[in-house]
């Protein structure tokens, strides 16, 4: 449950500490969407509140709005399709956190958007499983 990182750090952690990949994959999946329908229904209004409170973190909140928006331009185009592409590309910038961050600010409705979401992220976790393993096979042996 890190930004940034969310599975693509969290499966090779996982399985640095011991866990099977499927432990790995798991954690990792569940770990990444559990804040991801609250960030598509209330980031909006957590922004808001933000820079009406908080001044100093305005900076940091259109930041975060001007990342939704580059991001949201290919999803537009392809919709729910696009949000999974974006979800599932295991390379940082993308994720679930940003896919909500996006759905949120595109307006889509969470009972589509979440769907996506949810497999993107197991689509990047199965992705980043097989990459840790075969990159610990071929120094671990």
């Amino acid at each position: 449950m890190v930004p940034v990182v969310e599975l693509r750090g969290g499966i090779p952690f996982g399985a640095a500490l011991g866990l099977s990949r499927w432990q790995a994959l798991v954690a990792g999946v569940a770990g990444n969407m559990l804040p991801t329908p609250f960030i598509v229904v209330y980031i909006r209004r957590i922004f808001l509140w933000m820079r009406g409170r908080f001044p100093r973190l305005r900076r940091v909140v259109d930041s975060l709005e001007r990342k939704a928006s580059s991001k949201g331009r290919t999803v537009l185009r392809y919709q729910y399709l696009g949000l999974f592409i974006l979800v599932a590309i295991p390379l940082p910038g993308t994720g679930a956190w940003t896919g909500a961050l996006v759905a949120a600010f595109l307006n889509l409705r969470l009972k589509k958007a979440l769907p996506a979401i949810l497999l993107g992220v197991i689509t990047a976790g199965l992705i980043m499983t097989f990459l840790t393993h075969t990159v610990s096979l071929a120094f671990l042996g």
